[in-house]
């Protein structure tokens, strides 16, 4: 089928300087299925018939979807945005990075808790996610948004962040 708008041809792809997928990692799958299937022989129980098979083929599946959809907040910066989810920031209003990457560092780590902990604004845009470590905020310079920031999760917070940098260069030339 052939597109007869027009636009097909006009339309540019959108650049991406930088995208990811927070993926839910191999270690935390095997508990919730476990737990799946002992909920789903709790319920069977013995019992013959429709109570037999029916926990198991709705219980199992309903949570390998839920471990899926877990996995499914991507973080990217396109076009002179940056996407979380299904949040978007226009880099013109990005202000300060501040990288979190508690990768050995125990001084880190407590700025870690800190930020996600006592010294959270309640008004922040929060997505953590618990299976990826390292964390990024972004200074919202917008003065008609009521969000001061976002603190998000992301497994490479440098490269994240030169790319808000160069994204917000290339706004601000432009």
């Amino acid at each position: 089928m052939t597109d007869t708008s027009g636009t097909a041809a006009t339309a540019a792809p959108p650049r991406a300087a930088y995208r990811e997928r927070l993926y839910v990692t191999w270690y935390w799958w095997p508990l919730p299925l476990v737990a799946a299937t002992l909920l789903a022989a709790e319920i069977h129980m013995g019992h013959p018939g429709v109570r037999a098979w029916l926990p198991y083929v709705v219980i199992i599946p309903l949570t390998l979807v839920l471990i899926l959809r877990a996995g499914t907040t991507r973080v990217a910066v396109v076009d002179g945005e940056l996407w979380v989810g299904d949040a978007h920031l226009p880099l013109e209003h990005a202000g300060e990075v501040e990288v979190f990457d508690v990768v050995g560092a125990s001084g880190q780590a407590a700025a870690k808790r800190k930020v996600l902990g006592p010294h959270l604004d309640p008004a922040a845009f929060l997505l953590h996610r618990g299976w990826v470590r390292p964390l990024l905020r972004v200074r919202v310079t917008d003065p008609e948004d009521p969000t001061p920031y976002w603190v998000f999760s992301t497994r490479r917070p440098r490269e994240l962040a030169e790319a808000i940098a160069a994204g917000r260069a290339g706004r601000t030339e432009s």
